[in-house]
């Protein structure tokens, strides 16, 4: 059984041909590939295009979604085994996942972290328990990884560039009032270094580069299909020649849990905003981001409403991608 927790699990060759079939479902968007089939999708976080874009994609596939907010619509669940269930948890996830698994074909999760403890987080405890008792196959919609919005991302690189092997591709923090999840920074690093681009993340300073295991795998991507990796402080150089600029802001990792410390560092990087002036020392380069995005914090209205400005087509990509994913999941 084959589950989509992140896109590591998967080969370059299966990846691509998932956004091959993505771009036959944009061309003739009704099938019957998932008739007589049912996928639950359970929101732990809020969603605008997630819920969406799976509710639909399911539909126009022939399938029925059954979107759940957990604690609202189902019990509140523990995870912890072998602990007795005395907080406000009514239901564990060892028979809540096995329960969903005799209703459904597939199922969703979509949980953000906990934004207390990065060593109990990077766990990503509530997907792998799923993963773990379901018995069906698990699709992440997001958690400490974002791989179904990576697929995303990536065929609007390619719609937009081709062959993107060689492209520089510069993945930038920027500000953001509150401390946010790293889950589409990990994302688009790993599969622009697995798709060969050469990657630059720029970010304020060494407490901002990414989880250790996220930059590994990443570097691996690169040693094995022909890019390159580079860890930049300094805007300049980072935006000088870039083929493809994507801006994600996320908390700094060491301070995971102690934001009011962190605050002073993320309010004194504001400048590290998109805006025409760094989009000009590129080669003109497209700019994207996975939204929702604070206009004129993360980026400007002039950059958010340029041509070269892929965030509308990606998120269109989420529909695409994602039938295509469970497109195959339900070949097995």
């Amino acid at each position: 059984m084959k589950h989509f927790l992140t896109t590591a699990d998967w080969t370059l060759e299966a990846l691509q041909a998932i956004l091959a079939d993505a771009e036959n479902l944009k061309r003739s968007p009704i099938r019957d590939d998932l008739k007589n089939k049912a996928m639950a999708l359970l929101f732990f976080n809020p969603s605008l295009r997630t819920r969406t874009s799976f509710e639909l994609g399911v539909q126009q596939l022939g399938g029925t979604a059954i979107a759940l907010n957990a604690g609202q619509d189902s019990w509140p669940l523990a995870f912890d085994e072998g602990v007795p269930m005395l907080g406000d948890e009514e239901e564990h996830v060892i028979e809540a996942a096995q329960v969903l698994g005799r209703y459904v074909d597939f199922i969703g999760i979509r949980s953000f972290p906990k934004f207390k403890n990065w060593q109990e987080d990077r766990k990503d405890q509530v997907i792998k328990s799923f993963a773990k008792y379901a018995g069906v196959p698990i699709v992440n919609m997001e958690t400490i990884t974002h791989p179904c919005q990576e697929l995303a991302m990536i065929k609007a690189l390619q719609d937009r560039h081709g062959e993107l092997k060689g492209k520089k591709f510069v993945l930038t923090w920027t500000y953001h009032p509150k401390p946010l999840n790293t889950a589409v920074a990990n994302s688009a690093l790993m599969a622009a270094a697995k798709f060969g681009m050469d990657v630059t993340l720029l970010c304020p300073n060494e407490n901002y580069i990414l989880d250790q295991r996220y930059m590994k795998k990443a570097g691996e991507y690169a040693a094995g299909f022909g890019g390159d990796i580079t860890i930049s402080h300094d805007i300049d150089s980072a935006y000088a020649g870039a083929d493809a600029v994507y801006a994600k802001s996320w908390g700094a990792i060491p301070y995971f849990g102690n934001w009011d410390e962190e605050r002073p560092i993320r309010d004194a990087h504001k400048h590290f905003i998109v805006d025409e002036e760094k989009m000009q020392k590129t080669n003109n380069a497209t700019f994207s981001h996975c939204l929702p995005l604070r206009r004129n914090v993360k980026a400007t209205d002039a950059v958010m409403n340029a041509d070269y400005c892929l965030a509308i087509e990606e998120a269109e990509n989420r529909l695409h991608v994602q039938k295509a994913l469970l497109s195959a999941l339900a070949k097995g």
